[in-house]
């Protein structure tokens, strides 16, 4: 057994987790919180959140955007703790800093073969799937959002060119809410669906087993992980 602790880290630390341990090998550009982790006093990784790809995320829930913001990574190394506890440690503490704060939400891309599993164990509510949309895949193999890409030649600042380009399809990715106080999980378990389940459904996945209720009502496991985990 290993100590885990969960405490706020630096940029430069969190950014190596997800170049090193998360299957983006990117960090996300906007306003993030950067919580390290650390098993015993080996630093295993990062879980992240910030206020997601647009301010409309949490407007379908009835909230200003600093009510709510998204999970936008988890980037771990090997380790033994359950990913479920590593998140729900940091939750924790991003809703004591942050005690406006009433909605997590995060997807899990079905294409890097996620399905919210750990988001499953930790009693997130699933609330569907996003709307696929066409990729741009450059020469070196790399995925470019759509609103990234420009047919201009002589835009040469943040955007690629379409004829440098390869489309390729995407699949809408899974939506996880998690609330942060009752009120709000009245609110949006209306909304819930059943769980995504993968061929292995009621396995051990990463350490964490998945709840039994459609929605994200069942229990919370224990039990440990030796395997790392990207989402």
């Amino acid at each position: 057994m290993k100590e885990l602790r969960v405490d706020w880290c630096s940029y430069e630390a969190a950014k190596y987790a997800v170049l090193h341990w998360h299957y983006s090998k990117r960090m996300p550009k906007s306003k993030l919180v950067k919580i390290g982790v650390w098993e015993d006093i080996n630093f295993i990784g990062t879980v992240i959140f910030g206020v997601g790809a647009t301010r409309k995320l949490v407007q379908p829930y009835k909230l200003q955007p600093e009510q709510g913001c998204e999970l936008v990574r988890i980037a771990l190394r090997e380790h033994v703790s359950s990913v479920t506890k590593i998140v729900s440690k940091a939750i924790k503490m991003l809703s004591i800093s942050n005690p406006g704060l009433r909605l997590i939400v995060s997807f899990a891309d079905p294409d890097e073969s996620h399905f919210g599993i750990i988001y499953q164990a930790g009693n997130w509510i699933f609330t569907g799937v996003t709307v696929g949309c066409w990729f741009y895949r450059d020469t070196k193999g790399k995925l470019w959002h759509p609103r990234r890409v420009s047919p201009d030649p002589n835009n040469h600042q943040k955007y690629i060119k379409t004829y440098d380009c390869v489309k390729v399809w995407r699949n809408g990715k899974y939506r996880y809410l998690y609330p942060l106080d009752k009120a709000m999980r009245r609110q949006i378990v209306k909304l819930a669906q059943p769980y995504p389940k993968k061929d292995t459904c009621g396995q051990s996945v990463n350490g964490d087993t998945p709840a039994v209720q459609a929605g994200g009502l069942g229990s919370i496991p224990s039990d440990r992980s030796q395997s790392s985990y990207t989402s």
